[in-house]
């Protein structure tokens, strides 16, 4: 008979979020898998149990190693509970290959729901929720990310990130020049903790903001592109909505077709508002 695989939800701060079902998982588990072994001592200090289990690292320098290990305690019949530092694993945690490698062996996965940095700044954010996408983390050189922003640049789906917080300044200027300055944002940092903070506001002055310098965990929420008719985009947006898409690898006749088809309007309207701003910038001293 084989074991089970459970994901716990762990505290993004406040230790009182911590779902009451996981002291009962961390006492009863045969084995822990765990993405830091200390901050796991910590937690279950905190909660005021003992695991009687064995406990493993499961980080990202030994994840693709450590998996056949835990599918093999699986296949046995053990329990075994996978923890991350916080939050749910698997969203941008250790945890996705644990998990495809159980459901190929037909090996149960199940969960104890808990807190989660996404949402919580998704709610919190004051930006639609209807609809969003979660993007992770953004690549660090600066060419990747302007690449995959553009790749995002008409999605109207609300956007989430994480960040490191010396990076923050440089991704907020990325997303103001590809995203446009006047797109809104919301930076929610240190969640649930002492000192949470939500800076809300167009990306043109969060970039300024943080260029100051931005401490704690960060996720950042964005706003989706507006959903704009044909008469309320002016030749700059047309012409902008082009480039990004240039910029994206697209020829230029195809980008300049895309967005006439965006837009509502003939392709000779897009074509003519590119040709002027071509010729407005060899005109410019």
């Amino acid at each position: 008979m084989t074991g089970i695989l459970v994901l716990a939800g762990t505290p993004i701060g406040d230790i009182s979020d911590a779902p009451p079902r996981l002291a009962a998982e961390l006492t009863g588990a045969d084995v822990i898998a765990a993405e830091d072994t200390r901050r796991l001592r910590r937690l279950t200090q905190a909660l005021g149990v003992q695991p009687t289990g064995r406990v493993v690292s499961y980080f990202e320098g030994n994840e693709a190693a450590r998996t056949p290990e835990l599918v093999e305690a699986l296949a046995g019949g053990a329990r075994v509970l996978l923890v991350t530092d916080a939050g749910m694993p698997s969203v941008s945690d250790p945890g996705y290959r644990l998990v495809a490698a159980a459901v190929e062996k037909d090996i149960k996965v199940t969960a104890v729901p808990g807190p989660s940095a996404v949402l919580t700044a998704l709610a919190l954010s004051g930006l639609p929720v209807d609809r969003f996408c979660f993007e992770g983390f953004l690549p660090r050189k600066a060419g990747e990310r302007l690449s995959r922003l553009r790749e995002v640049a008409e999605e109207r789906r609300t956007l989430v990130y994480f960040e490191a917080p010396h990076r923050l300044d440089d991704t907020l200027a990325a997303m103001a020049e590809v995203l446009g300055t006047q797109r809104r944002a919301a930076v929610c940092r240190e969640l649930t903790k002492t000192y949470e903070e939500i800076k809300r506001g167009p990306l043109g002055e969060l970039a300024v903001w943080a260029a100051e310098g931005v401490r704690g965990e960060i996720t950042l929420v964005v706003e989706g592109a507006p959903d704009k008719g044909a008469e309320e985009l002016d030749a700059d947006e047309l012409v902008r909505r082009v480039q990004v898409r240039e910029e994206a690898g697209e020829r230029r006749k195809e980008a300049i077709a895309a967005v006439a088809a965006e837009a509502g309007i003939p392709k000779r309207d897009v074509f003519d508002a590119v040709v002027a701003a071509k010729n407005a910038a060899r005109s410019a001293p």
